[in-house]
């Protein structure tokens, strides 16, 4: 069996191809067999809220391809962008690797790896902004 497997807390919600599943009372694995099918758990969704600074704007562009509301091709540029301008400012060497992580993955088409490495950005952000962002 090949593809993705979810492996889903009980009550956990997950938004596959546009449509919100909840799990039920116990922890269950879901195979997910379709290729390039847009998944996002909700606990790691942004909150538009949320998306206040550099790192975190461009991880959302990808989650909005994710859930559906915003076309992949408009989507692409915006990231390869952010991407670039992100590269500009975290020049270590595993900052990166996280950005050209994210880059292939962006013309992969496939967004949830890029939204993933993106996030793994987070962490170094918040401390290079002296922790400012929430």
């Amino acid at each position: 069996m090949s593809g993705l497997v979810l492996k889903l807390a009980p009550k956990e919600r997950v938004l596959i191809n546009g449509a919100v599943i909840e799990n039920g009372d116990r922890r269950t694995r879901l195979a997910i067999l379709t290729p390039n099918a847009n998944i996002l758990r909700l606990k790691d969704a942004l909150h538009p809220d949320e998306a206040n600074t550099p790192v975190r704007r461009v991880c959302y562009i990808a989650q909005l391809v994710l859930s559906g509301d915003a076309e992949p091709e408009e989507a692409r540029t915006q990231l390869l962008t952010g991407i670039e301008q992100l590269s500009q400012v975290l020049t270590d060497i595993d900052s990166r690797k996280l950005l050209d992580d994210a880059t292939e993955a962006v013309m992969s088409a496939r967004f949830y790896q890029a939204m993933k490495a993106l996030r793994s950005l987070i962490p170094r952000e918040d401390r290079l902004l002296g922790g400012e962002a929430s």
